[in-house]
Order: C-alpha cells, then sequence, then structure tokens
C-alpha cells in the first residue's frame, strides 16, 4: 500500500467533486476456477485499491458524504482461517492504516444500506463487471438483480475519471518499476526468438517473469508469428526463419499497476529488407507521435498524424497511392492500421475501461469517430499532464480483409492491390511505448526496450 495519507486525500478529493448521498465501493471476492476452494489468482478491483488501498477479498468501502464519514466493512479471520493462512491483521487494524475510522463486520453492511435507501439518502455505485458482484449488492439492498443499474452513478464515475486519469508521483513511482519488468519481459522475448522453439515457450517464460516479481501479467500474453491476428492469444506455432514475431505483453506490479508494451522481431535475429521497410514506417509513426504528444493536443490528432506517417510509407513503396490526407479522411488506412493509436493506462492495462470507454476517453468537445480506423481510438481528447497513455502504432496485412476489400473494390483510387498482394504472409507489426505526459511534452516510461533495427538485431543475437 501506499502510505495513509494518500488514500485518506484521495477521499477527501473524492467527497468535494460528488454531491450529498452515499459511494459504495465493492471490492471482488474470490472467484473459484473449477471447484470451491480452488480459486483464480485474486485480484482487487482498481477503484477499491485507489480509494481504500486494502487488498485482499470481501471488503466493501463506504463514504458517506452526508456525514462525512468513511466505512469499510469486512470480517475478521477466525481460528480456521489462521490454520491455513497464518495470523492475519484485523479489520481496525488495516481500515487504520488507509485512514478509515469506522469498520464493521460484513454481516451489518445490508441493514446498513437498506436504513441509507430508506431515509432517502442517494446510493452511488460504480458499474458493475462481475456477475457475483451485481448478485451481492442486490441482495445487501433487498432488489432484483435487473435494478441495480438505477444505482450506477454517472457523477461519481466523471468524478473517478478525473481523479484517476492524472497520476501522481506515487503511482508514477509503481508504472516505472511495472515498466521495468516489461523490459526484462520483452528482452527475454527476444533472446528465445529462434528457429524450432514454440510460441508457447516463450510465452510462459514471460508469465513467470512477473510471478518472480511478485506480481502478474496485466493482460493475457499476445504472442505470435501470426501478428496479422491483432490480439493473437495461440501460442502453439513452432517458429520459422523469416517469419516476425508479434509480442504484446506487459506486468503488473505487486500494487497492480500496469505496463504494456509492444515488439515485432524477426525470427532468427535478422530483418529482410522487406521487413525492415514496414519495420521503419512503423518506428517512424511512434516517433512522430511521441513528439507530437503534449499537454492540451487531441490524442485523436496524434492517431491522425500516425496514420499519415504509415500511408505516406506505404505511398513511398506503391502499396499506397493517392493523395494521403484524402486516403486517411476515407478511411482507406485502415486496411493496414485498423486499431487506435493507443489507450490509458494506470491500475488497469485499458485504464477505467470498465467505467465507460467514452466516457474515459472523449468529452463533449471531441466525440468519437464512427469511421473503421478511427473507431478504434479509445482516447481522443486532449492530453493532460500526468496522463498515462500507450502509442503503439501498427501496419498489418490481414488476407481476410484484403480480399474482402479488393472484391467489393473499395478504395482503389488509394490501395495497389497488386501490389499489397506480395504482402500475404507477410504477417503484422506492432511497435508500442508507454508514454506519461509531462508538462512541455511526455516521456517514455522506463528504460526503452530496444526499438531500431539495430537494437533489435544486437539484443537477439547477443
Amino acid at each position: 500500500m501506499f502510505k495513509k495519507d494518500v488514500y485518506i486525500e484521495r477521499r477527501k478529493k473524492l467527497k468535494q467533486k460528488v454531491n450529498g448521498g452515499l459511494i459504495v465501493i465493492l471490492g471482488n471476492d474470490e472467484a473459484a476456477m473449477n471447484y470451491p476452494g480452488n480459486d483464480y489468482l485474486f485480484r482487487q478491483d482498481s477503484s477499491f485499491l485507489y480509494y481504500f488501498g486494502l487488498d485482499m477479498p470481501g471488503l466493501t468501502g463506504i463514504i458517506d458524504l452526508d456525514n462525512d464519514k468513511e466505512y469499510i466493512f469486512g470480517d475478521d479471520v477466525d481460528l480456521e482461517d489462521i490454520i491455513w493462512m497464518g495470523p492475519q491483521p484485523s479489520m481496525k487494524e488495516l481500515s487504520y492504516n488507509v485512514g478509515v475510522k469506522n469498520s464493521f463486520p460484513t454481516n451489518e453492511l445490508s441493514d446498513f444500506l437498506k436504513k441509507a435507501k430508506a431515509s432517502g439518502q442517494k446510493i452511488h455505485t460504480l458499474p458493475f463487471y462481475r456477475g457475483d458482484n451485481i448478485i451481492r449488492f442486490a441482495d445487501l439492498l433487498g432488489i432484483n438483480h435487473k435494478e441495480t443499474e438505477a444505482y450506477v452513478s454517472k457523477e461519481l464515475i466523471l468524478a473517478i475519471i478525473e481523479m484517476r486519469n492524472i497520476k501522481d508521483k506515487y503511482e508514477i513511482e509503481e508504472l516505472e518499476k511495472a515498466a521495468a519488468i516489461g523490459y526484462e519481459m520483452h528482452v527475454t522475448a527476444m533472446k528465445m526468438c529462434k528457429p524450432g522453439v514454440y510460441e508457447r515457450e516463450i510465452s510462459g517464460v514471460l508469465e513467470g517473469i512477473t510471478r518472480t516479481h511478485d506480481g502478474m501479467i496485466s493482460f493475457p500474453v499476445i504472442l505470435s508469428q501470426h501478428g496479422e491476428t491483432l490480439h493473437n492469444h495461440y501460442h502453439g506455432n513452432m517458429l520459422e526463419e523469416g517469419k516476425l514475431m508479434l509480442t504484446d505483453a506487459g506486468a503488473e506490479t505487486t500494487m497492480h499497476y500496469a505496463s504494456d508494451f509492444t515488439r515485432t522481431i524477426p525470427v532468427g535475429g535478422k530483418f529482410t529488407e522487406r521487413q525492415k521497410d514496414i519495420y521503419n514506417i512503423v518506428l517512424a509513426a511512434n516517433n512522430n507521435a511521441r513528439e507530437m504528444t503534449k499537454p492540451g493536443v487531441p490524442y485523436i490528432d496524434v492517431h491522425t498524424e500516425a496514420v499519415k506517417t504509415i500511408v505516406q510509407g506505404l505511398n513511398d513503396l506503391g502499396i499506397m497511392q493517392g493523395n494521403v490526407d484524402e486516403a486517411v479522411q476515407a478511411g482507406a488506412h485502415a486496411m493496414f492500421m485498423p486499431h487506435g493509436l493507443g489507450h490509458p493506462m494506470g491500475l488497469d492495462v485499458h485504464d477505467m475501461e470498465g467505467l465507460g470507454e467514452n466516457l474515459v476517453g472523449y468529452d463533449e468537445e471531441i466525440k468519437r469517430s464512427t469511421l473503421f480506423g478511427f473507431s478504434g481510438l479509445r482516447f481522443g481528447k486532449r492530453v493532460q499532464e500526468g496522463n498515462v497513455l500507450t502509442n503503439e502504432p501498427g501496419c498489418y496485412f490481414i488476407p481476410e480483409l484484403i480480399e474482402k476489400w479488393q472484391n467489393e473494390k473499395k478504395f482503389e483510387q488509394f490501395i495497389n492491390y497488386d501490389k499489397v498482394n506480395e504482402y500475404i504472409g507477410f504477417g503484422g507489426i506492432r511497435l508500442e511505448d508507454d508514454i506519461l505526459v509531462t508538462s512541455d511534452g511526455c516521456r517514455i516510461l522506463g528504460k526503452r526496450i530496444p526499438i531500431t533495427v539495430d537494437e533489435v538485431e544486437k539484443t537477439m543475437n547477443s
């Protein structure tokens, strides 16, 4: 946990942003894998961690705005628990450690909430993403589970987004730690990427690295020599000379702050000339996007600059043609980069996605586009100092998409299909860094993972 004052100050700020009522933030419970008692690795709810800090199951945090009181509801361990778990701090001690004076057992929570409801006090909750918490909240209030949506508070959501979007110095320290683990993961992948090795051998080692740091992966590892499938979680292929291996992987620290990096490398340690051509286009897009990112700049404009860089590069190779601006405005670039440039990152690798992507990434000024190639951008609004974002342009040759658009004669003024078809089987390239927006620009979190052609080849062959 951070020091007590961090959580006290966060709750104090939240109280100033929500006008009255009772804020209820449910922590997560254990989730059984295949029978009771055999649980998945526990992961606490991120907003609970942000405001209450306690990383254990079965807790609920409450902020009573009308009476200026804070509560944690949870149970002390009994002797049977101690036999299996060892001695544990009491709930009173745990609550004190995060600056909460009032702690009560779980069996008193339902009466507490029902009394608040009966008195007409407004109850604010966050969107539920686990079925057990929907049922739990409904049971606590004595309502049908379909009625829980009525308690989801947009006012609370917007207040939390405003706070969590700006990372403080303590969070940045954790994100740097996560970046360091990510660096170790990706350099390890580079050194293991040899013909005859199975993808699963490498992905398994990457997951193991996170556990040696007492953390976990921040999302299931994406590792494949078929990088044209953007989120390819199949790891059963044997690596072949001449292919490209795309690795998109990151770590969580013990406090659950995330990293998320992508590198694409040549199996065997040497890029072909054709691979270099496409790779350097994506690298230029990554570098241009980072240089453009600074406070006040809409991230949708950064995305647009990145895809223009890719279109210009493909024009130079004869794969695309015509006016770059017109091609991007029409959406022709989406043949090669169908996803957004990046997303917020913090306690969640797609930070606060469960609170609503459009609420997190857009606002009244900048609305989400419906155009393919722009609609996938998770964060488009103006960036602020303290934002942490991913910068991950890519270029992919997706056979099914190429065939579909060619049959439809789509964007023939911008796409040279004869040339594109020469790249069937090429795969895909994505290069991703995590960036922190500073007062006058941005910087990469952690030591930059080898990224130039020379750096990658040198690392792979060292």
